[in-house]
């Protein structure tokens, strides 16, 4: 006697070797014995032989008709054989039964399983949702299948293109547009990102980097809400200087300001006049709100997205002809330029000239300043002078002068656009440390060191930037800043740009007002404004890098490059000659730290922003500046002095970078 049963869901056939009331011990056709419950069993037969059973009953079970099953099993729930002898007859074979059982089980669509045998025919409604699903899924099918072969063929299906930006950066693998591109990427052995490239997906490298990075940080795009702009106090004290500024031609967000007055005691007062988008703003303003969610405006090469609206920009920005009202630094400079008093106030600032740098550059740099009269004659020229001396003073207060010191140049980028919409790259070196970038830098080093210590001393917290051993961090607690030589450095000289400055100023105006301070001491929102602060502007900057390293691939390109210097930085990581990139070079013998190497350039791979190069010579390795101390110090450049260049053409172009 041979039995079929049911098995995890599948049946199968053996026959009885013995049994008991609950158990039957079995043997399969290959000769494998088993232990089953009798409950299992559904049927036995013994005139058709073990090996021919099942492939007759799964044929059998093929023929029947699953619409014409449900209309005749009813409502009810049933058990097969009942449905078996209305469908066959009163006695049907052992045969039919298993073929009834086998298509009732296969097609939960149509019948539910009750268990032991038993079984449900579905609702009507039931039924017609789960037929019009499984048709949708047969049209997806097809679908999906001939999207696979136009990938695999190198075409992008029309149907795909208006999904390719969330294919590209956001896709979600649940979606049919997506199994398709996979499915074809697995089976070209390619990744998804590589496949799509070969289809003509990503024209436009420039414009896909932009896309990956607005869909992960701008989701909702750039645009703001609608703010009403914060009421600046009308009763600010006149400050009663002529300040100027000193930004890049493409400055907008002028968030610092300077002013030089000659005190009747021979003295001088200097006074460092910051934008106050602060003042008059109630804690919780749609603004505040902008400001805690966008953290820093993003630079990178030919646009930028501001932090603040470009009304709220325009309306606190310190331009030129303007009363302006500043959180302003004034400190007393006796003639030996020692700082002998400081006094921080809120006031209405007279903006007399915004300068510029390519204005400066010819009439103000490390030629005229080192003559005894300071060069030729030009407008702020007294003031300029005098805070060039007192920016050495301070920085050999902080102990960081070094006057032999060679210093890396910083980079800036122009894209200029023709008139049929291509782009040209220019990039052109522009020397750290030169007497205008150190005027600038060293007075917002004073600048933000001295109101950290007020904040600290009036215990009031803020957000300061810390280093020791190498390592910046951001932190509530005012700590040493041992690369700055400063006993503690907050950022507050940016306030129009950065939520860290948005957030010490708040604090300043209230130690200045003598009201609460928007953030009391171990406040868990200034914790969370800080860590989100420190992981945005670290992406937003790491952003920047891939832009300006594409641009600088692009350049290479568009020169005509086929062979470059470059320096070993460590292992097979090397800095090019005359370009703000950093690459890891595959294939590279093991050199030394400082070895300047000749490489022939032979690809460029512009998704991986990479460059597949051939040593051609290697020099005598040369003393280099540990890359460790170069990137902290990187990371303290004031603002002023590590943004790009964001116009397309700049006023006053430098020359090439190769030359």
């Amino acid at each position: 006697m041979n039995v079929f049963y049911e098995e995890s869901g599948d049946f199968k056939v053996a026959a009885i070797m013995s049994e008991s009331d609950a158990n039957l011990q079995i043997e399969d056709a290959r000769g494998k014995r088993s232990k089953i419950k009798a409950v299992d069993v559904r049927l036995r037969f013994d005139k058709i032989a073990l090996a021919d059973f099942m492939p007759q009953a799964q044929a059998m079970a093929e023929q029947l008709d699953l619409d014409f099953l449900w209309e005749v099993a009813g409502t009810e729930e049933f058990g097969f054989l009942e449905l078996a002898r209305e469908y066959y007859s009163p006695n049907p074979t052992a045969l039919e039964q298993a073929a009834l059982v086998v298509r009732l089980h296969g097609a939960p669509m149509y019948f539910y399983r009750k268990g032991r045998g038993r079984y449900k025919a579905a609702p009507e409604d039931n039924l017609r949702a789960a037929k019009s699903g499984m048709e949708k899924k047969a049209r997806e099918a097809a679908l999906m299948a001939e999207w696979q072969r136009e990938l695999q063929a190198g075409a992008l299906p029309e149907a795909l293109k208006s999904h390719i930006r969330t294919l590209l950066h956001r896709p979600d693998k649940n979606t049919i547009e997506w199994k398709a591109v996979a499915a074809a990427a697995d089976a070209a052995q390619k990744s998804p990102l590589r496949l799509l490239a070969g289809c003509g997906a990503i024209p436009d490298v420039e414009t896909w980097l932009l896309d990956g990075f607005l869909s992960e940080y701008f989701p909702k795009g750039t645009g703001f809400p609608a703010m009403e702009l914060p009421a600046a106090p009308t009763d600010l004290p006149d400050a009663g200087v002529r300040a100027f500024s000193i930004d890049d031609a493409a400055t907008t967000e002028i968030d610092d300001a300077l002013s030089v007055t000659v005190l009747p005691d021979g003295n001088t007062r200097v006074g460092i006049h910051i934008a106050a988008p602060t003042l008059g703003m109630a804690a919780d303003a749609t603004m505040e709100q902008v400001v805690l969610a966008r953290l820093s405006t993003v630079y990178f090469p030919g646009d930028k997205i501001t932090m603040l609206p470009d009304a709220v920009v325009e309306s606190f920005t310190l331009s030129e002809g303007r009363d302006c009202p500043a959180v302003s630094l004034y400190v007393t400079v006796n003639p030996d330029l020692q700082v002998i008093a400081s006094e921080s106030r809120l006031d209405r600032v007279h903006i007399a000239a915004n300068l510029r740098h390519h204005d400066l550059d010819p009439v103000f740099n490390e030629e005229t300043v080192a003559q005894p009269d300071g060069g030729p004659d030009y407008p702020w020229k007294a003031e300029l002078m005098f805070l060039w001396r007192f920016a050495i003073a301070l920085e050999i207060g902080r102990g960081k002068h070094d006057p032999n010191r060679v210093e890396r140049p910083d980079y800036s980028f122009a894209i200029d656009r023709d008139e049929a919409g291509g782009k040209r790259v220019r990039i052109y070196p522009r020397k750290r440390g030169s007497p205008m970038d150190k005027l600038v830098a060293e007075l917002m080093i004073l600048c933000n060191s001295t109101w950290g210590k007020q904040l600290a001393d009036a215990r009031i917290p803020a957000i300061y930037r810390a280093q020791a051993m190498g390592r910046v961090r951001m932190t509530t607690q005012p700590s040493p800043h041992v690369g700055l030589g400063v006993a503690q450095y907050s950022w507050a000289s940016s306030p129009l740009r950065r939520a860290a400055d948005f957030i010490n100023q708040q604090q300043l105006v209230a130690m200045l007002q003598g009201t609460p301070p928007r953030y009391a001491p171990r406040d868990p929102m200034l914790f969370a404004a800080l860590r989100d602060f420190d992981q945005t502007y670290n992406a937003y900057a790491e952003f920047q890098g891939r832009m300006e390293r594409y641009w600088c691939l692009k350049w290479l390109e568009q020169e005509g490059v086929r062979e470059i210097g470059a320096t070993v930085i460590k292992e097979n990581l090397v800095r090019f000659d005359g370009l703000p990139l950093i690459l890891r070079i595959a294939g590279l013998p093991e050199l030394a730290r400082g070895t300047p190497v000749k490489l022939q350039l032979i690809s460029t791979d512009y998704l991986d922003l990479a460059l597949e190069c051939r040593l051609l010579e290697a020099g005598e390795p040369v003393a280099v500046v540990e890359e460790e101390e170069e990137v902290a110090e990187a990371a303290e450049v004031p603002e002023e002095l590590a943004e790009p260049a964001v116009a397309e053409t700049p006023v006053a172009p430098a020359p090439p970078a190769e030359e």
